[in-house]
């Protein structure tokens, strides 16, 4: 771990003050380019550590402490360029290893669906499924708020706090769902549109112009969490014409869960329409000049990956087998969040920019059934005995297929 490495080098002088300078290099790089003898000094500091545990440390993707630790990592590689990532920032933690195939971490909600493996509402059946299961529902209430939601004083929404729910989303929830609403198989535009807009793309994803992917990518490596997921994916997507899963590493499934990793960040990639299977970030190589063939290489990272194309496509197209010790956790319901049959709302103007330890409860409005919701929000008869139908209801249900349209 990167923040155990940096205290066991903060009792050592000489690493300690190698340490110093580079925090200097880069926080001073970040403003403005360093004169040629301020960076010969950064690169000495560089070598001065290159037998130190802090170049063997690593990083847990989802923790608490991620961000700090990710600072530690990207201090001490201070001259790595944009291409050189052959290491990815995070440890491969033995839940990681398990996960040999994303079709066997689907099999237990596709073989609990009531719909035929060929429909054409597999994306909305995930999306139910999702609904049903407490912590799936309730974080994905919670992202599709936050990101819907306008910023105060402005049209917009408030882009950071839409990229920090997804990544609670996506991070927190069992990969089952995560990997059931992302990558639903589709045959039709209809249920294509839904999975297009599975991460409310008007908010975490576009803007009112395509950027200059070379820009993008430069904003990126500016923001050290970004920064870390972008090397993650390019580790585990380098595709490759001899392999037969179209990947260096012989692994879609690695593939998948970094590809999963950029969303919620800079470089959030989403479907190009609602009739393909194609991913790409929102940015564009017009304008590129003599520098056209660099931005290519960032677009085609994903428009023409073969490792990445494989990876979702052998997921939506082959039928996973049922894992008979794999269940779908029951539905729960919170009561902390519930009471007096009215669903509490969450503050999104209170929501603490720090992230809250895996343990803490969220505060998130209680599960739903997509299509119970829609129901209500189209009937607004008082019940058989006279009383209302709560106001916060058919908020949450308003906001809720506001941000799936």
């Amino acid at each position: 771990d990167c923040v155990e490495a940096e205290e066991l080098c903060a009792s050592e002088p000489r690493c300690q003050t190698s340490y110093h300078v580079l925090e200097y290099c880069a926080s001073e790089e970040a403003v403005a380019p360093l004169g040629p003898d301020a960076r010969r000094e950064c690169v000495a500091a560089e070598a001065a550590l290159l037998h130190s545990p802090l170049l063997a440390c690593k990083c847990q993707r989802g923790t608490r402490k991620e961000e700090q630790c990710l600072r530690v990592y990207w201090t001490v590689r201070y001259s790595q360029g944009y291409y050189e990532y052959e290491a990815s920032p995070y440890e491969e933690t033995e839940a990681q290893s398990r996960w040999s195939s994303p079709a066997v971490r689907m099999a237990p909600i596709v073989s609990g669906s009531t719909l035929p493996l060929d429909s054409q509402n597999q994306c909305l059946k995930a999306a139910q499924d999702c609904g049903l299961y407490e912590k799936c529902g309730a974080l994905r209430s919670e992202y599709v708020l936050a990101c819907t939601k306008r910023a105060p004083s402005s049209s917009h929404c408030n882009r950071q706090k839409c990229h920090r729910a997804l990544r609670r989303f996506l991070e927190r929830v069992p990969e089952e769902y995560v990997l059931a609403v992302l990558f639903c198989r589709c045959s039709t535009t209809l249920c294509g549109e839904r999975r297009r807009k599975t991460i409310v793309p008007s908010c975490s994803y576009e803007e009112r112009e395509k950027p200059n992917c070379l820009s993008l990518q430069g904003y990126c490596m500016r923001d050290d969490l970004c920064r870390a997921r972008l090397a993650d994916f390019q580790r585990h997507c380098q595709p490759s014409a001899l392999s037969a899963s179209g990947c260096v590493r012989e692994s879609g499934a690695a593939c998948l869960r970094s590809y999963i990793g950029l969303i919620g960040t800079i470089m959030t990639p989403n479907y190009i329409s609602n009739s393909s299977d194609v991913v790409s970030q929102w940015c564009t190589c017009e304008g590129s000049g003599n520098q056209w063939q660099d931005c290519e290489r960032v677009l085609r990272m994903f428009t023409s990956n073969s490792c990445l194309r494989n990876a979702i496509t052998s997921l939506g197209s082959s039928a996973p087998r049922p894992v008979e010790s794999t269940t779908p956790p029951p539905t729960r319901i919170s009561l902390r969040v519930q009471q007096n049959n009215d669903i509490i709302l969450p503050d999104l103007a209170k929501v603490e920019d720090e992230e809250e330890d895996d343990d803490e409860e969220f505060n998130v409005i209680p599960p739903y059934s997509e299509k119970a919701t829609e129901s209500n929000a189209r009937s607004v008869a008082p019940g058989p005995h006279g009383g209302d139908v709560p106001k916060t209801l058919l908020l949450g249900a308003v906001l809720v297929l506001r941000g799936l349209e």
